[in-house]
C-alpha cells in the first residue's frame, strides 16, 4: 500500500489535497536550491521565446538551440548522471540514474520514497519472469513499472525519468551474481523480453515518452568476481562469432525493435579495448548500424576506471576524450564533469565532440517532456499519480508473473497438488521460508506488501509449524534435531531452501553450484523422517545442482521458484495447492557441479572436444545436465503437433539466391551471406509453422509451447539446436488450440561464421517441438 489512502485514521477525504501538498514539498524543495526551476519552458518562463522551448520544432532544433546557449563550464556539468541546473535558462538539474529493472527501485540517485508513495509494486526478479515464456507478460510488467515511475515523478518524488533497465546480457556461466537479472542464456529469449519490456517501460506514443529505458551492459559482460579476477579489469576475449550470434542480438533488438533510447556499455574490456571507449561498437554498431535514437551511457565509474584500474589512458583527459571520441554521451559518475574542462583545454578533445554528446542527451529530456512546462500539464501522463502505484491492476499483475514463472521439476505419483481438505498440519522449514527479502533479489524497491511462503500456506492451512532450520540461507548451522522432530509429526513437509543475496548479487559469483552449508545434508535428514516424500521449493536467481534431490524418492517434489517479489508466498501456495497449475519452463541449464571446473574467464560459446572444453549453455554445450534449459512439468498433460506450410511460394527461392556470392559448406552444400539477400529477399523467404496443442487435463491451465530449430550435421560452429520463437497459450481442461510460429531463414536458420558475418545455407534444416520434427529444404 501507499503511504497515504483514503482510510487513514484521522484524515478526512477534505485534508487530502493539503495533505498531498504538503509531503510533496520536500520534493519540490531538491529543484527549488540555487535558483533553479522545478520545470522548464512552462508559462511566463522568459525562454518562452528559444527555439529549444518550442514543441513544435523538430527535437534536433530544439536539442542543437539549447546547446548553442550553453557556456563551455555548463556544457561539461551535463556530463555526468547528476546534471548540474542552468538557471539562467531556466533549466533544472537532472538526474539520469534511476532504475527499474523489477519495479522502481532504491538504486541510483532519481527516485525517492519520502512523499505521498512510500512504497512500489515489487515484480519477480527477471530471470523467473523470464521463465513464463510470455512476451505479453512482459510488456505489462514494463508498462507498469514505467506508469509508477511517471507517477513518482508527477508528484515531485523523480529527479529523473531515464530507467537503467532491461539488463539482457546473457546468462552464460551459471556461477555469475547478476544472472538473477537477466531473461537467461538463450538470446532469441533474451531478445523478445528486451524489445516487450522496453515498449512496455517507454510507452505507446510515437513523440513523448513515458520513460526511457536503457539496456545494459553492453556487451560480454558476465563476470563479478571469480578467483581474483574481477569486472573492474577483465578483459573478455569474445570471438567475432561469439559477438555476433550470442551476445550482441538482445542488445540489437533492443534498438532496432524495441526503440529503445539508451544503451549502457560494460566494465568489460573487449579484446583489449574498454566497451566505452570502443568506437566500433558505440559509433559504429549501436548508431551507426542499429540507429540508436537516443544516447549511450557508462556504467558507474567506468571512465575512471579505464584508467585507474585497466590502464587504458594515460592521463585522467585522457581518458575522457577517449570515451567522449568513441561515442560516449553520459558518464555515470563525475569524472567526465571534474577532467573535462581539462580536456577540452589540453586539446584532447573538441567542444564540438562535447555537443555531438548534449544533443543526444538534451533530445532524450525532451522527448520525455522535461522542456514542455509542468509534467502535470502532459496530456498523455500528466494524470497519473498516487493511485496508479500500487493499483490493484499491478498488485494482481505481480502475482500473476509469480505464478506464470514458478517452474516444477518434479512430482513423484503426482504428490502435487495438494488436498487442501486432506492436509491437516504441514512442517514448514527452511531459512526462505518465513524471510521477505528472500523474494526481493537484487536491485529491489519497498514493496506494497509482502507475503512469504509461510504466510500465504497460512491461507490453506491452520496448522502450521514453522521451523527455519538454519541461521541463513549460507546454514553455517543447522539445527537439523529441532527441524526433523517438527517434520515427523507434521502430515506434509514442504522446505524452503535455495539462495540469497550473501551467495549471488552484483560484485558476487558463486564458487559452487550446490546448496550452500549445511542445506543438502538438513533436507535429507528430514525427508528421511517425515512420514511421507517431501516437497523441496527452491529459491534461488541462479541455477543449483540439486541432483540428490532429483534421485532420492523421499523428496516427492522439486519447484524452482526465484526471487518471486511482493507476492511470491501467495503464489508458490497457489501452485502447491492446485489453485494454479505450475507453467514455467526453465531459461538457462542447471548445470552439475563439475561445471566449476571450467574457468569463468573463458568466453567461447562453443564446445571444443580436442581440450575437453564443454561450451555453454543449450545451443553449445556437450555434457550432463541436472535439467536442461526449457524444462518445466505441468499438473495437466499437453500434446503438441507441429504442422509447417513450408516455405513461402511467392518468389521461386531460386530466382532471390540468384546472383548471390555462394560459400561451399562443408556438406557439399552452399551458403549465402544474409546481408546480400536484403530486407525483401529475407522477407519472401518468411513461411508459417503451426503448433496443435491439446490440454488432456485434468486442470486448466496456461502452456508454453518452444520451437527450435536443429541442423542434421553440427558443423561450422553451429549449434546443436536454437530456439526460433515460444508461444504462450492458457487452455482448459480438454481444449485445443493452433499457435502461429512465423519463420524467418534469415533470422532462424541463419549461423554466425568465425568472421562474425552471418550466412544461410541450403542444407537440411528441422524445426522441432519437443521430439516432433519437420524438416525443412531451401
Amino acid at each position: 500500500m501507499g503511504a497515504f489512502s483514503s482510510h487513514n485514521v484521522g484524515i478526512g477525504m477534505a485534508l487530502q489535497p493539503l495533505l498531498i501538498m504538503l509531503l510533496t514539498i520536500p520534493s519540490l524543495l531538491r529543484t527549488a536550491v540555487a535558483g533553479n526551476p522545478p520545470f522548464s519552458c512552462g508559462p511566463g518562463a522568459t525562454t518562452k521565446a528559444y527555439a529549444f522551448c518550442d514543441s513544435r520544432l523538430p527535437l534536433e532544433r530544439r536539442a542543437a538551440d539549447l546547446v548553442a546557449r550553453l557556456t563551455l563550464a555548463e556544457k561539461v556539468s551535463q556530463l555526468g548522471d547528476e546534471a548540474a541546473g542552468v538557471p539562467r535558462l531556466g533549466v533544472p538539474p537532472y538526474k539520469w540514474w534511476s532504475e527499474g529493472l523489477h519495479g522502481v527501485s532504491f538504486w541510483g540517485h532519481g527516485m525517492h520514497f519520502d512523499g505521498v508513495v512510500s512504497r512500489i509494486t515489487s515484480f519477480p526478479q527477471v530471470l523467473l519472469t523470464a521463465a513464463s515464456f510470455d512476451d505479453d507478460l512482459w510488456y505489462r510488467i514494463g508498462q507498469a513499472i514505467g506508469t509508477e515511475a511517471r507517477a513518482l515523478y508527477n508528484l515531485g518524488q523523480a529527479e529523473g525519468l531515464t530507467i537503467w533497465s532491461p539488463n539482457v546480457n546473457i546468462y552464460r556461466d551459471p556461477r555469475w551474481g547478476r544472472g538473477q537479472e537477466t531473461p537467461g542464456e538463450d538470446p532469441t529469449t533474451a531478445s523478445k523480453y528486451a524489445v516487450a519490456f522496453v515498449k512496455g517501460l517507454q510507452g505507446t506514443s510515437a513523440t513523448t515518452l513515458q520513460t526511457s529505458a536503457c539496456c545494459k551492459h553492453a556487451s560480454a559482460y558476465d563476470l563479478e568476481n571469480w578467483n581474483g579476477v574481477v569486472r573492474y579489469n577483465f578483459n573478455a576475449k569474445v570471438t567475432p562469432q561469439d559477438m555476433e550470434d550470442t551476445f550482441n542480438p538482445p542488445f540489437k533488438s533492443c534498438v532496432v525493435e524495441g526503440k529503445a533510447t539508451c544503451v549502457m556499455c560494460a566494465y568489460t574490456t573487449i579484446n583489449g579495448v574498454p566497451a566505452c571507449a570502443n568506437s566500433d561498437l558505440i559509433t559504429k554498431t549501436f548508431k551507426g548500424e542499429w540507429g540508436l535514437n537516443g544516447y549511450v551511457s557508462s556504467d558507474c565509474d567506468a571512465v575512471a576506471l579505464m584508467r585507474d584500474a585497466q590502464r587504458y589512458s594515460p592521463t585522467p583527459e585522457d581518458t575522457v576524450a577517449a570515451a567522449l571520441k568513441a561515442g560516449l554521451d553520459l558518464n555515470c559518475g563525475n569524472y567526465t564533469q571534474v577532467h573535462g574542462m581539462a580536456a577540452l583545454q589540453r586539446g584532447k578533445m573538441t567542444e564540438q565532440d562535447v555537443d555531438k554528446a548534449l544533443k543526444n542527451l538534451f533530445a532524450v529530456r525532451m522527448r520525455l517532456g522535461h522542456f514542455d512546462g509542468d509534467p502535470r500539464n502532459n496530456a498523455l501522463y500528466g494524470s497519473l499519480g498516487a493511485k496508479d502505484v500500487c493499483s490493484r491492476a499491478h498488485k494482481d499483475l505481480a502475482l500473476e508473473a509469480a505464478q506464470n514463472g514458478i517452474v516444477l521439476l518434479k512430482n513423484d505419483a503426482s504428490i502435487l497438488p495438494l488436498d487442501r481438505l486432506a492436509v491437516e498440519s504441514v512442517a514448514v522449514i527452511g531459512p526462505n521460508a518465513d524471510d521477505p527479502a528472500a523474494l526481493n533479489g537484487n536491485y529491489f524497491g519497498p514493496p506494497c506488501e509482502t507475503t512469504t511462503p509461510r504466510q500465504g500456506l497460512q491461507r490453506y492451512v491452520k496448522d502450521i509449524r514453522f521451523h527455519a532450520g538454519c541461521n541463513s540461507a549460507a546454514c553455517d548451522f543447522a539445527a537439523t534435531d529441532q527441524a526433523v522432530r517438527i517434520a515427523g509429526s507434521s502430515d506434509y513437509v514442504i522446505l524452503f531452501m535455495g539462495l540469497s543475496q550473501k551467495q549471488e548479487q552484483e560484485g558476487l559469483d558463486r564458487t559452487s553450484l550446490l546448496l550452500p552449508g549445511k542445506q543438502q545434508s538438513l533436507i535429507t535428514a528430514i525427508a528421511i523422517a517425515a512420514k511421507r516424500p517431501v516437497i523441496l521449493v527452491i529459491l534461488s536467481g541462479g541455477p543449483v545442482d540439486v541432483t540428490f534431490a532429483k534421485s532420492n524418492p523421499k523428496i516427492g517434489a522439486i519447484l524452482w521458484a526465484g526471487y518471486p517479489g511482493q507476492a511470491g508466498g501467495l503464489a508458490i501456495a497457489n501452485i502447491l495447492f492446485g489453485d494454479h497449475n505450475p507453467s514455467g519452463r526453465l531459461p538457462v541449464t542447471w548445470y552439475p557441479e563439475e561445471f566449476t571446473k571450467v574457468p569463468m574467464t573463458d568466453m567461447r560459446m562453443r564446445a571444443d572436444p580436442a581440450t575437453g572444453y564443454p561450451g555453454r549453455s543449450y545451443r553449445f554445450y556437450k555434457g550432463k545436465t541436472v535439467y536442461k534449459f526449457g524444462y518445466g512439468l505441468s499438473y495437466s498433460h499437453f500434446s503438441r503437433r507441429l504442422v509447417v506450410s513450408g516455405t513461402s511460394k511467392q518468389t521461386p527461392i531460386t530466382n532471390l539466391l540468384s546472383g548471390l556470392t555462394v560459400k561451399p559448406t562443408a556438406k557439399g552444400g552452399a551458403s549465402y551471406d544474409v546481408e546480400e539477400l536484403g530486407v525483401d529477399g529475407c522477407e519472401q523467404l518468411k513461411f508459417p509453422a503451426m503448433v496443435e496443442v491439446q490440454n488432456h487435463g485434468p486442470l486448466d491451465g496456461k502452456h508454453s509451447v518452444l520451437m527450435f530449430l536443429r541442423w542434421p550435421n553440427v558443423t561450422g560452429g553451429r549449434p546443436v539446436s536454437q530456439l526460433v520463437g515460444f508461444r504462450s497459450q492458457h487452455l482448459k481442461a480438454g481444449e485445443k488450440a493452433s499457435l502461429r510460429f512465423d519463420v524467418s531463414p534469415c533470422e532462424h536458420f541463419s549461423t554466425a561464421g568465425e568472421d562474425g558475418r552471418k550466412v544461410i545455407d541450403t542444407e537440411s534444416h528441422s524445426l522441432m517441438v519437443d521430439k516432433d520434427e519437420s524438416e525443412i529444404s531451401l
